[in-house]
């Protein structure tokens, strides 16, 4: 009964969301365009984070040095890309970043046995103390990510304009990247062998799935998306590197994989919902509302989100074996 509800919770809540976007639409079409297609700016790195902790997670490892991974890829994308004075190169190096981050991360949660927790922690703190000592100013990248349309998929009512058009290529590399783990994680051999590693480890094993090497793989595709995140962030979004660039949102991130249930589809809709809270946000300030203080209004998104979550999500049980290091026993 308790299960019913909570659906009845989530169908009402879509139901109402989608008639507010309708509504809207009709109602200024190119408002509510803007904000849905800012909220896509928003919500996509948010939702490419969450993938890395789903990939760990999944696996049986908690991640929370997604925070590190984001900063010291973008850091080392940035600084090659405008030494290099090429953003692919540049990006190629944020990516490879977020894969030796990742392997030292995976080396001390599986094969070392640390704490995860603490693991996760070390990373953030290197990173953060890497690039804050090394950042300097004045470093610019030779060109950005060319902005363009997909031609048919633009022009469809309601999500053509903020899915299909002023997009880079990276946030269109999302839309397919998503749905891929998503099948990969639920139709696969791989997605069946990870899931097991994540919930029963033991079995998996007695089955002939070597826990270690399926961890190991997982945390160091989670790390290259991570590193792709970074990059997204200082080459297509911003253009820029600055100190604690990420401001939390690795943390969001995690919290947005919890809200979508560790499932790759479930915590895209969680970012962009997200996201489009932060655009309505901003939107807000543009439109100059000054009877409401400009700390609530940017308050709003984090409130909204909780309320979302506390309303809609319900109880939820992580992966059995997450956090737990793996032992084989002997015969």
């Amino acid at each position: 009964m308790k299960r019913f509800n909570i659906k009845i919770w989530q169908l009402l809540l879509t139901i109402a969301l989608l008639a507010i976007w309708i509504y809207s639409y009709i109602a200024n079409t190119d408002i509510t365009n803007s904000v849905v297609a800012s909220g896509m700016r928003f919500g996509m790195p948010l939702a490419l984070a969450a993938m890395v902790g789903i990939m760990c997670e999944r696996s049986g490892v908690i991640n929370i040095g997604i925070e590190g991974t984001m900063l010291l890829s973008g850091f080392t994308g940035f600084y090659i890309a405008s030494w290099s004075k090429n953003i692919v190169v540049g990006l190629l190096v944020a990516i490879l970043t977020g894969v030796l981050t990742s392997f030292v991360h995976a080396m001390m949660t599986i094969q070392w046995k640390m704490d995860q927790i603490i693991a996760g922690t070390i990373i953030n703190i290197l990173a953060s103390g890497l690039t804050s000592f090394l950042y300097k100013e004045g470093s610019t990248i030779p060109n950005s990510w060319p902005i363009f349309d997909i031609p048919l998929l633009g022009r469809l009512p309601f999500i053509g304009h903020a899915f299909f058009t002023q997009q880079g290529p990276i946030q269109y590399l999302g839309l397919l990247l998503i749905p891929a783990i998503w099948v990969m994680m639920y139709k696969t051999r791989w997605g069946l062998r990870t899931r097991a590693v994540g919930e029963n480890p033991g079995s998996a094993d007695t089955a002939g799935v070597s826990v270690i090497k399926v961890r190991m793989i997982n945390v160091m595709i989670g790390g290259a998306i991570g590193g792709l995140v970074g990059g997204f962030i200082c080459l297509e979004l911003v253009g820029s590197f600055s100190k604690e660039f990420t401001a939390g949102s690795g943390f969001t991130a995690l919290a947005l994989m919890i809200f979508g249930r560790w499932n790759p589809m479930g915590a895209f809709a969680a970012a962009i919902l997200f996201g489009l809270a932060q655009a309505l946000s901003t939107q807000l300030q543009i439109f100059g509302v000054t009877n409401i203080p400009n700390q609530f209004i940017t308050m709003l998104p984090y409130v909204f989100t909780i309320v979302v979550l506390a309303v809609s999500a319900g109880k939820v049980r992580p992966p059995a074996a997450a956090g737990r290091s793996y032992e084989k026993e002997q015969a």
